[in-house]
C-alpha cells in the first residue's frame, strides 16, 4: 500500500503543471515598460551576483527556474559559490557565459534556452544596444529588465528587490527583507543625522590588491555614497567625476585621510598570487590581516592620519553589488564613529539577515581591521552630537 500511494505521489510530481502565466507589464530600473509572462518559469541572470536576491525569493530551491547565469558570481565569489553548489548541487548544470560588456555573452545560447526573462544590470545596457542584441532578442519574444544594485543601490535596492520579487512571484518575500533593511538602515542615518561639525575624512580604495595600480576609487555613487550614510566626507566623492575611478597618489597625499578603508575579496581565479584580501564566507582572519598590514606601506598614504593612526580596514567588496547594501553601511558607520555606534554589531545583523532570508548558514569573515579595540580613535577629528 504505502509503495501504491508513493508511486502515485511521483506520478502526480512529475506531470505537475506549472503555475498559470499572465502577461504583464512591468517597469525597470531604466524606467523601461516590458512586457512579461508572470511569474517567470525560465530565468537568465545576466549577473551571476544576483542569486543573493533569487536565493531570498526562492530559499527553496534557487535553482529550479534558472536556465543559465553569467559565470561572475564563480569567478569573484569563489567562498559564496562554495556554499551554493553544495546546498544545491544542480546549480553546476546550469550554463554559464561571460560578460556582454566583453562581447562574450552568447545570443544563441540565450535564444535557444528560451527564458521567460533575461534580467541584466543596467550597466550592460549600451553593449547590448550597440551589438544589436537587445533588438534580436526582442525580435525571439525575449523580453530585457534591466536592474541595479552598483551604480546607486541606496535609492535603487529597493525597486529591483520589488521587481524581482514581481517576476518571481514571491512580493511577500521582497517587501518583508526591505522591511528588515529599512530598519537596520534607520539604526544609522537617524544617528549621523545629529552629527555636527567636520567628519572624517575617508579614503575608499577599491578593489584592493585587484591590482597594484594605486587608486582605484569610488565617487559619489555606489560604496561613496555609503561612506555619506555612514557619517564620513568622502575624499574622492569631490575629486571622481563618475561612480568609479582611479585618483593619483598624490591627490591623496593632498586630501590627508583620517580613515583608509579597502573594498577587496578573494580573487583567486581572476588574479593568482595578487594582495587582494580574501575577505568572505567563512575567510581566515589572521590571513586577511596580514594582507591588510601592506596597504599601509603604499606611498599615497605614507604621512596621512590614517597611517600614523592604525586606521586601516577592508570589507567584502561583493557589498557594492549585492542586496546588501546596509550590512556594509553599518559597518563603515562603526568604524568611522565607534563611540556613536559602539552597541551596533554588523555581524550580527548579517547573521540575522541570513537566519531570516537566505537558505545557506551565516560564516563570519567580511570585514578587517588593524585597529586592536577602539584606543586610537580619540586622535582622529570627530563631529559631535547637535
Amino acid at each position: 500500500m504505502k509503495l501504491r500511494f508513493l508511486f502515485f505521489a511521483m506520478l502526480l510530481m512529475a506531470t505537475a503543471v506549472p503555475a498559470a502565466q499572465i502577461s504583464t507589464t512591468v517597469t525597470d530600473l531604466l524606467g523601461r515598460n516590458v512586457v512579461v509572462k508572470l511569474p517567470v518559469q525560465r530565468v537568465i541572470l545576466g549577473e551571476g551576483r544576483q542569486l543573493y536576491l533569487v536565493a531570498m525569493l526562492d530559499r527553496e530551491n534557487p535553482a529550479q527556474h534558472l536556465v543559465a547565469w553569467r559565470r561572475d558570481l564563480i569567478q569573484s565569489d569563489p567562498a559564496t559559490w562554495q556554499q551554493y553548489r553544495e546546498r544545491f548541487p544542480q546549480l553546476e548544470k546550469i550554463p554559464t557565459f561571460g560578460g556582454s560588456e566583453q562581447g562574450t555573452f552568447d545570443i544563441e545560447q540565450a535564444i535557444n534556452l528560451k527564458p521567460d526573462i533575461i534580467i541584466m544590470n543596467m550597466d550592460a545596457r549600451n553593449a547590448l544596444v550597440d551589438s544589436g542584441y537587445e533588438t534580436i532578442l526582442a525580435k525571439a519574444g525575449i523580453p530585457i529588465v534591466y536592474v541595479d544594485f552598483r551604480y546607486d543601490p541606496t535609492r535603487n535596492i529597493p525597486p529591483t528587490v520589488k521587481l524581482f520579487g514581481k517576476l518571481f512571484g514571491k512580493m511577500d518575500r521582497a517587501n518583508a527583507y526591505l522591511q528588515f533593511r529599512d530598519a537596520e538602515l534607520k539604526r544609522v542615518v537617524s544617528r549621523v543625522a545629529v552629527l555636527q561639525g567636520p567628519l572624517p575624512r575617508v579614503f575608499l580604495e577599491r578593489l584592493g590588491g585587484y591590482s597594484d595600480e594605486c587608486c582605484m576609487t569610488f565617487g559619489k555613487g555606489s560604496f561613496g555614497r555609503f561612506v555619506t550614510l555612514a557619517g564620513g566626507n568622502n575624499i574622492a566623492a569631490d575629486l571622481a567625476p563618475g561612480t568609479f575611478f582611479t585618483l593619483n597618489p598624490e591627490q591623496i597625499v593632498s586630501a590627508n585621510p583620517d580613515i583608509v578603508i579597502l573594498t577587496s575579496g578573494n580573487f583567486k581565479t581572476l588574479v593568482p598570487g595578487g594582495r587582494w584580501i580574501p575577505l568572505g564566507p567563512g575567510a581566515d582572519m589572521q590571513e586577511a590581516r596580514r594582507k591588510l598590514v601592506w596597504f599601509t606601506t603604499r606611498p599615497a598614504y605614507a604621512n596621512s592620519p590614517a597611517r600614523r593612526n592604525g586606521e586601516f580596514s577592508a570589507i567584502w567588496h561583493q557589498f557594492y553589488n549585492s542586496p546588501y547594501d546596509v550590512i556594509a553601511i553599518q559597518q563603515l558607520a562603526k568604524w568611522i564613529h565607534p563611540e556613536l555606534f559602539s552597541d551596533l554589531e554588523p555581524d550580527d545583523t548579517f547573521r540575522r539577515l541570513h537566519r531570516d532570508f537566505l537558505p545557506v548558514p551565516y560564516q563570519s569573515g567580511y570585514m578587517v581591521s588593524l585597529k586592536t579595540g577602539e584606543a586610537k580613535h580619540d586622535t582622529l577629528p570627530r563631529a559631535t552630537l547637535r
